[in-house]
């Protein structure tokens, strides 16, 4: 059975937001006896998986799903039978695999940055208080590992970058091609050049080489 402690050392010990979901996925799964698991920080949804957004876009809908309604009003953890009775949920969510649900707010800044999620399948038992008290302490590492991790790389700060786009930045000051760099980060090639040309945007610049040239002046 993996302890709770097992979780806060390899949250501490990830060096970014694709390293800590794959280094915790698994281990939330066990601690909490979940059928499914996940970690989703927002601003990489639209980068790795468009078809991942858009169903994250109706799950999470405040307007339908009260679990999200709670996290984005109190920013914390909740499970389904705390806002809505049984016959109801199985109305919103029929899917036998999410029979239970549960979920945490991952915070940065005083907004809802991303989401931990876990589902039991029917015939499993319920999320219960302690099960919530865990994934509270959780979420508290989560989030200020986040700010950490986020305070020390100057280019999430001075020019608002999402930590995807400081990825792909540093791969093409490494001199990465497009393609090289979908490979490494799995995601699509169209996914980085859209990217690119939001970086660009941002950053004002109009060439790979003015982009590295700013982000290295800006570093420094």
């Amino acid at each position: 059975m993996v302890a709770l402690q097992a979780l806060f050392h390899a949250i501490a010990q990830a060096q970014d937001e694709q390293t800590l979901r794959l280094h915790i996925s698994a281990q939330m799964s066990e601690y909490f006896s979940a059928t499914r698991s996940g970690l989703f920080f927002f601003a990489q949804i639209p980068l790795a998986n468009s078809k991942l957004q858009k169903a994250l876009q109706i799950a999470l809908s405040p307007q339908h799903n009260p679990v999200t309604r709670y996290l984005l009003e109190r920013h914390a953890p909740v499970h389904e039978a705390l806002v809505v009775e049984p016959k109801t949920w199985k109305l919103i969510c029929p899917r036998a695999d999410h029979w239970h649900v549960m979920a945490g707010p991952i915070v940065g800044t005083g907004q809802l940055v991303g989401v931990v999620g876990f589902t039991r399948e029917q015939g499993m038992p319920a999320f219960d208080s302690q099960n919530l008290t865990d994934l509270s302490a959780l979420c508290m590492h989560i989030s200020a590992w986040l700010a950490t991790v986020r305070s020390q790389h100057p280019l999430l700060q001075t020019e608002r970058l999402t930590p995807r786009e400081v990825q792909i930045a540093d791969l093409v000051a490494q001199g990465r091609t497009n393609a090289e760099i979908s490979t490494e980060l799995w995601i699509t090639e169209n996914s980085v050049k859209q990217a690119l040309k939001r970086m660009f945007c941002k950053l004002e610049v109009s060439s790979r080489t003015q982009m590295v040239a700013k982000l290295s002046t800006a570093s420094k």
